[in-house]
């Protein structure tokens, strides 16, 4: 240890430089890691938010979250009669753009009907909607307090609560209203040429539209043999909470997983060449004093040693500052960055057997060197 240490010392300038460099590259890769988790969580959030068993959806479908779902929102009546459903409640999700103090937010609206399941899982500041109309619970991410006052289609929604953490996976905030309020503004939102015939009542839907209906189970209920139930009437699905996360997990995030942990094995190879490269060349930089220690009977285990450690103590350092840099910076992303001590542990380990493996080319170079060097200038 005391060789590495002086001769890390000896070159500490550019080892701590190398070492930020590698730290730089490392922290790409932990805020890649992060942000596929990020990415997870966020689509999860919506369908957990709820706090549902069963989500009652268009046959043929994969819930809202992954396609279109429309069915009647008397459907509802129809699910809370359902032995084992203790309650139910119709939603919907719509996708709206709304302007804001001159800015432009893209805003992830759910509808939800007062004193049923869909509504916000908690407000940490104002409070629920108490109004059938017009008011609005916001996640803190739209920019939006208290009070303050936006357009959604032709109506303007005054903000009475607000939530953290409601995000959908495209990174929309979610901003919650009554179902009728969501209905009028998909309504209001739609073609004209559609909005005459739902009016006209000759398009074969009506405005009393969902997305899916949602409901809560006894705790001795089985969800799948009430979703089998539901399976069996006519234009209607059930998918259980279990397979709806499953679904979200697989279809809207498995792209973005599959892209981000190619580009992230690319950092890790490149991270692995860079260190065996540096490590090398720090020891063709010092051959001669290597020839020497052997000429006075060093054994190979101690230059061994010298370059292992060395290798280490990059490796550690580096991932030290990386880590330090993202867990600082993570928060100013603008999507959420997640670092779980697994995904941080893991890479740990990597970054550990990467420095032990690239010090490979060091150690052959050593051992290949010989003592006469020394003698021969």
């Amino acid at each position: 240890m005391t060789l590495a240490y002086r001769d890390i010392r000896h070159n500490l300038g550019r080892f701590l430089l190398t070492c930020v460099g590698l730290g730089l590259l490392l922290g790409v890769v932990l805020a890649m890691i992060g942000i596929y988790r990020g990415l997870v969580v966020d689509a999860l959030t919506i369908a957990r938010a709820p706090a549902v068993d069963l989500w009652v959806v268009e046959a043929n479908t994969r819930g809202p979250f992954a396609e279109a779902s429309r069915i009647p929102g008397d459907i509802r009546e129809a699910v809370a009669r359902i032995a084992g459903v203790t309650s139910a409640g119709s939603i919907t999700f719509q996708t709206v753009e709304a302007e804001h103090r001159g800015a432009k937010l893209r805003l992830y609206v759910i509808g939800y009907e007062l004193t049923r399941p869909g509504g916000p899982p908690e407000i940490f500041e104002g409070r629920e909607i108490a109004r059938s109309h017009y008011e609005m619970v916001a996640d803190q991410s739209t920019g939006l307090i208290l009070g303050d006052r936006i357009r959604l289609g032709r109506h303007v929604f005054t903000v009475v609560g607000l939530t953290q953490h409601q995000v959908n996976s495209g990174g929309d905030p979610a901003v919650y209203i009554t179902l009728p309020d969501a209905q009028k503004l998909q309504f209001d939102l739609s073609p004209p040429a559609a909005r005459v015939e739902v009016a006209r009542g000759t398009s074969g839907s009506s405005r009393d539209t969902v997305n899916a209906v949602v409901a809560r189970l006894h705790a001795n209920a089985s969800p799948e043999a009430v979703a089998e139930t539901v399976r069996r009437w006519k234009h209607l699905s059930a998918i259980t909470q279990e397979a709806q996360e499953l679904i979200l997990t697989r279809s809207l995030v498995d792209r973005a997983r599959r892209q981000i942990g190619l580009f992230t094995s690319l950092l890790l190879v490149v991270s692995a060449v860079i260190i065996a490269l540096i490590i090398y060349t720090m020891t063709m930089e010092k051959l001669k004093q290597i020839a020497t220690l052997k000429l006075i009977g060093a054994p190979d285990r101690t230059i061994i040693g010298m370059i292992v450690q060395q290798a280490l103590a990059l490796g550690f350092i580096g991932f030290a500052i990386g880590t330090t840099l993202i867990v600082n910076i993570k928060d100013y992303f603008p999507r959420r960055v997640v670092l779980e001590p697994d995904n941080v542990l893991i890479l740990g380990l990597i970054v550990f057997a990467v420095c032990l493996v690239s010090s490979a080319l060091g150690v052959r170079a050593a051992l290949r060197v010989d003592p006469a060097t020394a003698l021969g200038g």
